[in-house]
């Protein structure tokens, strides 16, 4: 099993070189500063340098079991993130408040979040849920001007699992930014719990290679999505898998 349960969702470049992890199971911590005297790791071994077959040295738990504990890289990453982010929420609560809280379309359970922002090539990625949409969002990196770009130019950008079509588009507080349809309207999601957890698993989809396969087959995709989103009367969540992939596909 690849990747890390209770970090990122599985997003392994996310761990920073100087990043603690703590084991799930016993709370042991790996320091790479300290190393792993116990399977002769020098200090100064990252996490993601550790062997494929190295466990836990109190109660053998496998990597994919470690979650960060600190990483001075990623709380830097996060503040310079967050500014711009929060510049984004607000433009589209704004929107919601002024002009489309009447809208019959749009689903009065949700409401505006950012989910999963990171840094992508250095420019903030990540999926903006809103009642009435999730999109896929690129913002610039720090320092530079998207806001001379043209509304609704179109533009193919690649990703490990596919390349998806992100439309251009200029707002008042956040400048520009690029976006990909992934849900219009969210009339299928019963709260913003169940819209947030297939946000999240559609930014660990985005970068695995497997779903690059499923990006190829958009109408069968969002067929089993619109069967898989029907919600059970005993559990309303869709399938993981589903989901991911019927976003994916009709993004792509």
């Amino acid at each position: 099993m690849s990747g890390f349960e209770g970090s990122y969702l599985g997003a392994n470049d996310r761990i920073g070189p100087a990043a603690v992890m703590e084991c799930k199971i016993c709370w042991t911590p790996y320091d790479p500063a300290m190393g792993d005297d116990f399977r002769q790791i020098l200090p100064g071994t990252p996490f993601t340098a550790l062997p494929e077959d190295w466990s836990c040295p109190h109660c053998g738990a496998p990597k994919n079991q470690f979650m960060v504990l600190s990483d001075p890289e990623a709380d830097a990453v996060s503040a310079a993130v967050a500014e711009r982010v929060a510049r984004l929420v607000a433009d589209f609560e704004d929107v919601w408040h002024s002009k489309m809280r009447d809208v019959p379309l749009v689903n009065k359970a949700l409401h505006v979040e950012a989910v999963g922002f990171r840094l992508h090539e250095g420019r903030p990625l990540g999926v903006l849920v809103a009642p009435w949409f999730m999109n896929l969002v690129l913002l610039p990196a720090e320092g530079e001007d998207w806001s001379a770009l043209a509304p609704g130019e179109k533009e193919i950008i690649a990703f490990p699992s596919g390349d998806y079509e992100f439309l251009h588009n200029v707002r008042p507080m956040g400048g520009g930014y690029k976006a990909c349809s992934l849900f219009s309207p969210m009339n299928d999601f019963s709260s913003q719990l169940q819209a947030v957890e297939v946000a999240r698993a559609v930014m660990a989809a985005l970068f695995d290679p497997e779903n690059r396969a499923e990006t190829d087959r958009a109408a069968e995709i969002r067929a089993a999505r619109e069967a898989d989103l029907a919600p059970p009367a005993a559990d309303p969540e869709p399938s993981r898998r589903a989901v991911i992939t019927a976003s994916l596909g009709q993004a792509g």
